[in-house]
């Protein structure tokens, strides 16, 4: 790992990354890391292909952890890094150069741990880069801040007034296949509807009516993805399905509720099924 003469013992930073089947690309992404990192953890959920003999012989420090969830590993990991600056990045994610010097330029003033960094990530799609990319918060002190406990999208909860944004990219390779992207589609949107269930939202059909073709405008024309020829058209046609089956998901939650309280409360009548309302 790395070790800079100049950078105060507080400052080290622990790299923590989830795995689970993913040795042909956790190479890439733990070597973008080395350069500043001082310690990495890499935690995995139970790969039965070579993810940890491959993060071993790169000098990570690899714990095993049957998979809890999305959140629930990041918080593992977090607890078992060394030092309390801690930088999250995935086994299909790589630091670009100009965001390494950045990482290496921060990393010598890191002098409040109130303060979080927050990269800028790219995705590819059918072999070409999508231009709109997103902010995340990847640096930060675990003494200050704590993974989300949510299913899907867990990230540090930080106050946006205490998030610094860091120059470069943080490169997303994270298409591998249509059936690839449409299995974590498939995934994300069981885990989008969950959260929203578990929140007691009510399901609304003016969501579903206008939210899938309003991300269709947002990606498509808005984010300039027409500009990349038929890999933008499938991506903002993906965000139209991934709104579209969270919306039925949540739904299907709903209704399925609705039919345990009424057997349940020992109602046979036909209304049982006619309880559940549409707002």
């Amino acid at each position: 790992m790395n070790h800079m003469s100049s950078v105060p013992a507080d400052n080290r930073i622990s790299v923590v990354i989830i795995a689970q089947d993913d040795g042909t690309r956790i190479t890439a992404a733990i070597k973008s890391c080395k350069p500043f990192a001082d310690d990495i953890v890499v935690i995995d959920g139970g790969s039965k292909d070579n993810t940890i003999q491959v993060a071993e012989s790169l000098g990570c420090r690899v714990f095993s952890n049957p998979w809890p969830g999305y959140a629930k590993q990041r918080m593992f990991g977090v607890e078992k890094a060394e030092f309390d600056w801690i930088f999250l990045i995935d086994t299909d994610e790589v630091v670009d150069a100009e965001l390494l010097g950045d990482l290496l330029k921060v990393k010598e003033t890191l002098h409040d741990p109130a303060k979080a960094y927050s990269v800028f990530r790219i995705g590819d799609f059918l072999g070409k880069w999508m231009n709109k990319g997103e902010y995340l918060v990847r640096l930060y002190n675990r003494r200050i801040y704590g993974i989300t406990n949510s299913l899907v999208h867990e990230m540090p909860d930080v106050a946006s007034s205490q998030i610094v944004n860091l120059e470069g990219v943080l490169w997303h390779y994270g298409f591998r296949s249509i059936s690839d992207h449409m299995t974590r589609f498939n995934k994300y949107t069981d885990l989008e509807a969950e959260t929203a269930f578990n929140k007691g939202r009510s399901f609304r059909i003016t969501r579903l009516l206008w939210r899938p073709p309003a991300r269709f405008v947002q990606k498509y024309f808005v984010q300039g993805l027409y500009r990349k020829g038929l890999a933008g058209f499938a991506v903002a046609v993906f965000w139209v399905m991934y709104e579209f089956l969270v919306c039925f998901k949540h739904y299907e939650l709903t209704k399925r509720r609705k039919k345990i309280e009424i057997v349940d409360d020992g109602h046979t009548e036909q209304k049982g099924e006619t309880s559940y309302v549409v707002q």
